[in-house]
């Protein structure tokens, strides 16, 4: 299985992996492995076009959400349910509720669309959290490289909602409580240049350099945003560390909770020793900052 970027990263070879393991496991129409799963939930329409993320339910739930943000190169591909829960495993055996949400891909979308795609599935989320049997104040993201860079979008610029717009789902906030978010690019001013190549390899780039600064999470850091775990590789070519220890120091500088992890000698991706480390690392964060800490009011 290969990368949008042409590599090979942890998410790739962990979901080609768990995919053989869990013996190709196609979507049963109800339970796979003790998660129910629920595929293909609508929480938006644009160009005629329905936004779906997949809801997975492991029987011993914590009453705590995570919305994990499938995307790769601001690409969001699907994927069989089966290879879903085994690459969610980390969260689903700790009894979080995953949602695994698609938004429009590049290269008809670009960032700012996916953006306020994923901003959408938080406000859905939150509306019908009831439906899932999860708290709307325990609501974490999470993502892989662009995906990491969505999460760290919505937990730098969560707001609560317009409680006069006429689309209900518009009426709920977007703040989340929580960000796990793996090698994200989180200053998209160098990528968006118009002599950058950043644009023609990937899409999503290719929109007003000017407007770069709105959708790079660096930019937006204020002390009310979400307690944030950033895990990198300190050989990353593609994504290097800065990115991280750049919003690292940003959040620390707001008092925001934070923490880096620096995988050393690996690139974009993880692999043996430390998949394990970032992926026991995934499930600690969001036990810490959704299980063990109080509620926030819905508003925040």
């Amino acid at each position: 299985m290969r990368c949008v970027n042409g590599c090979r990263t942890m998410a790739c070879v962990a979901l080609w992996v768990l995919f053989c393991l869990d013996g190709g496991a196609v979507w049963s129409g109800e339970e796979i492995a003790g998660v129910r799963v629920t595929p293909d939930v609508v929480y938006g329409h644009k160009l005629g076009m329905a936004l779906t993320m997949d809801v997975l339910q492991p029987k011993e739930a914590n009453g705590a959400g995570v919305l994990f943000m499938v995307s790769g190169g601001w690409v969001s591909r699907w994927m069989p349910a089966g290879t879903e829960v085994a690459f969610l495993r980390p969260l689903l055996k700790r009894g979080f509720t995953v949602f695994a949400v698609r938004h429009g891909s590049s290269p008809r979308f670009k960032v700012p669309e996916a953006v306020a795609d994923v901003r959408r599935a938080v406000r859905y989320v939150r509306m019908t959290a009831a439906r899932w049997k999860v708290d709307p104040a325990r609501l974490g993201v999470s993502g892989f490289s662009a995906g990491g860079h969505l999460a760290l979008m919505l937990g730098t610029t969560g707001d609560d909602g317009d409680p006069q717009a006429k689309d209900p789902v518009l009426r709920h906030g977007s703040r989340v409580a929580a960000v796990v978010a793996y090698f994200p690019p989180t200053d998209l001013r160098p990528y968006t240049k118009l002599d950058s190549p950043y644009r023609k390899q990937f899409p999503a780039l290719a929109f007003e350099p000017q407007r770069a600064k709105d959708y790079s999470p660096l930019l937006q850091v204020t002390s009310d945003d979400a307690p944030s775990l950033v895990v990198h590789g300190d050989q990353d070519s593609l994504v290097p560390l800065w990115h991280s220890e750049k919003i690292e120091a940003a959040l620390k500088a707001q008092q925001v909770p934070v923490r880096l992890i620096v995988i050393h000698g690996a690139g974009h991706g993880f692999s043996g020793e430390g998949a394990e480390r970032a992926a026991k690392a995934w499930g600690d964060w969001f036990e810490q900052y959704l299980l063990r800490r109080s509620p926030q009011t819905e508003s925040k």
